[in-house]
């Protein structure tokens, strides 16, 4: 009996040929150069490019990019993470010095602001810190990793996020999104798990999916974005309370006067224990051990 034969009474074998065999025998039929093997109407469906960027294939492109991550990580046993949000502006603390140097000469209000960003990097350091403790905890249950790090992918808090977790011989997650001014994933994203999105909405849902604690960091527009929906999701009970981990109270009452919007009767009082103010990397894993009843 031939090993084909075999296959053929094999109770296990699939009779379906896989995607990827189909995609060989399209090969060889293209081969035969007609008109009908010409036309982009004789390319299997799912290679090709041009109808899959047709604007009535947004719904399937969504669940791709919802489908695609979650096998990633499902597949290198991530059971939860460690979110980490923050600026992609602020310089490491290693680059303050000459961050300075190069301000001297510009108007005193672009002066400012570069002198206000560096004051911030002491936040790198503390994003940077917090990143390589939780790795350094190694928790696994049910086989699963538990807090693996997990940034936006970029510089900045993002970068010192991953940073840390490469400092504690771990890897992380970094998920980058495509914008029409490039940006790269950083150097410390472990590559296997450096995932890259086209729709913000998609990759703001994956930050949460498997999130058991998030840390916030100064930051701009993308970090209130994704902090304040975090806010919402769990103040209307669509998630369950997790610790939420301010960093910079200074930064955060300046810009935001959460007292004054409970005040207004716009959110309720307890809404702002939602959240706990922090300063340090120390600080934050007290309270997210606290929360989940772990080893300090």
């Amino acid at each position: 009996m031939t090993e084909e034969e075999k296959r053929q009474r094999d109770l296990k074998d699939r009779k379906f040929y896989p995607a990827e065999k189909e995609a060989e025998f399209e090969k060889k039929g293209l081969e035969q150069h007609t008109p009908q093997t010409a036309h982009p109407s004789y390319k299997l469906a799912f290679q090709d490019k041009d109808f899959l960027l047709r604007e009535e294939l947004r719904p399937v492109r969504f669940q791709l990019e919802l489908l695609k991550p979650e096998m990633i990580l499902d597949e290198a046993n991530v059971g939860s993470t460690m979110v980490m949000y923050g600026s992609a502006r602020i310089p490491p603390p290693e680059a303050a010095e000459e961050a300075l140097a190069g301000a001297k000469d510009l108007p005193e209000d672009e002066r400012k602001v570069v002198e206000s960003l560096v004051a911030k990097s002491k936040y790198y350091g503390e994003a940077r810190k917090l990143a390589r403790m939780v790795t350094e905890k190694s928790i696994i249950e049910d086989g699963k990793r538990q807090f693996v790090v997990c940034s936006g992918g970029g510089p900045s808090i993002m970068e010192a996020a991953n940073r840390g977790a490469s400092d504690a011989g771990g890897e992380s997650i970094g998920l980058n999104i495509i914008l029409p001014h490039e940006q790269a994933p950083n150097q410390y994203v472990t590559p296997y798990l450096s995932l890259n999105f086209h729709y913000f909405a998609l990759r703001k849902m994956h930050f949460l999916l498997r999130a058991k604690a998030v840390a916030v960091f100064p930051g701009g527009f993308g970090t209130f974005d994704e902090f304040f929906e975090l806010l919402t999701l769990i103040q209307t009970g669509k998630m369950k309370p997790m610790p939420i981990l301010l960093f910079g109270k200074d930064f955060w009452s300046r810009v935001v006067n959460f007292e004054a919007i409970a005040e207004e009767g716009t959110i309720s009082k307890k809404d702002l224990d939602l959240f706990r103010w922090v300063e340090t990397a120390d600080e934050a894993w007290e309270k997210i051990s606290g929360f989940y009843g772990l080893e300090r």
